[in-house]
């Protein structure tokens, strides 16, 4: 059993920061791609950035500059810091992760339980 939990939503002021954290545990063998997506009422969930095993990240261009995503493997945890958070950052923010669990062959996608972020103007 694999299972991903995220801390640290939150409401905000514009302007202010939040860091989330999620936290990889269970039969895991190996973790591919770490990501946060978040999805706003109404809207489909999107990405908003990711990170490969080896470090390399991509964000979604409305996060680019403000927010910042890290990872640790010992850990086994993924961490997105958030800077200059403005009320369109308003979203459940989920973590995923495509981990290769123990006695498997292929990595499969997880994804945490979701976390709130509200930012108000």
């Amino acid at each position: 059993q694999v299972q991903l939990v995220e801390s640290g939503g939150g409401l905000v002021q514009t302007g202010k920061s939040l860091r989330l954290s999620c936290a990889a545990s269970g039969s895991i063998f190996s973790i591919r791609t770490m990501g946060w997506y978040r999805q706003a009422p109404g809207k489909q969930r999107e990405l908003v950035a990711v990170i490969s095993s080896v470090g390399s990240t991509k964000y979604a261009d409305s996060v680019k500059g403000r927010f910042t995503i890290s990872r640790t493997n010992v850990n086994r945890t993924v961490t997105l810091q958030m800077n200059s958070l403005n009320p369109e950052d308003t979203a459940v923010y989920y973590c995923a992760a495509a981990i290769i669990g123990r006695m498997e062959l292929t990595a499969r996608d997880y994804w945490g339980q979701g976390t709130q972020v509200t930012v108000s103007s």
